[in-house]
């Protein structure tokens, strides 16, 4: 069989994820629509393999699938043809032949997201589909502090939606807020990411922001005290930017 990596981004505006399946299942995911348009390609059922599963709103810029074909294609012919008959929201960037122990998810090392703020006191009408506006400018002191606390390895349960997991332990690597006049990126990187665990980590820096919370909640919800968490951000800020890998 034939391995292909291919990294794609998405616009995951209009889609229920990137997989949707049990009691909420649906057809309308990044998934699908390449699992149907290699289907018409190749006559093959395929299984494709993410890096990261994004939630439903969230966009890529970096992601990184996997799949096998019994037959050999050229990796720009699979490219082409997806890009020719994928909806245009959903591009391919690129797309290699790699070995068959290759595994999308299995073998990242890491994940970065980023979420888009505009500050501003009006919204960017060419950018308000994908960035959050604040309206004001949050106390950005305060919200690195807090991310002081998510640094390292802890234990995300409170951070998750996820009712089924192994372990919710992740390590956090870094936090970054980068200020660009009114527009602003938060920036995670950790060797993993719970389900939705990006949106509340956000969510929580927000109201540290906006004078809602006090940057200790964080490190008291760690320690597993009784403090009201913070709503998730809004999904259609957030971008998966991408998966680390280590380098052979």
């Amino acid at each position: 069989m034939y391995n292909y990596k291919l990294v794609i981004q998405y616009d995951g505006t209009r889609y229920d994820g990137w997989q949707r399946m049990g009691k909420d299942e649906s057809i309308n995911t990044i998934e699908y629509k390449i699992a149907e348009i290699l289907r018409k390609m190749t006559g093959e059922e395929i299984q494709i393999f993410c890096g990261c599963r994004t939630e439903k709103g969230v966009h890529a810029r970096g992601q990184v699938i996997n799949f096998k074909l019994d037959e050999q294609k050229k990796p720009y012919e699979v490219k082409n043809y997806l890009n020719r008959y994928l909806p245009r929201d959903i591009a391919v960037i690129s797309a290699e032949v790699v070995p068959e122990r290759f595994h999308s998810q299995l073998n990242a090392k890491g994940k970065v997201y980023v979420y888009q703020l505009d500050t501003g006191d009006v919204a960017d009408v060419f950018e308000r589909r994908y960035r959050y506006n604040t309206f004001e400018k949050p106390d950005f002191k305060a919200m690195r502090k807090a991310a002081g606390y998510f640094a390292g390895e802890h234990d995300f349960k409170a951070f998750t939606t996820a009712k089924k997991s192994k372990s919710t332990v992740r390590t956090i690597n870094s936090i970054d807020i980068v200020e660009n006049g009114d527009k602003v990126k938060i920036i995670i990187s950790a060797n993993d990411f719970l389900h939705n665990m990006a949106r509340y980590m956000i969510g929580m820096l927000l109201d540290v922001g906006n004078g809602l919370k006090k940057p200790e909640a964080v490190r008291d919800i760690m320690d597993g005290k009784d403090v009201q968490m913070s709503l998730p951000a809004e999904s259609y800020a957030l971008f998966l930017e991408k998966i680390i890998y280590q380098e052979a």
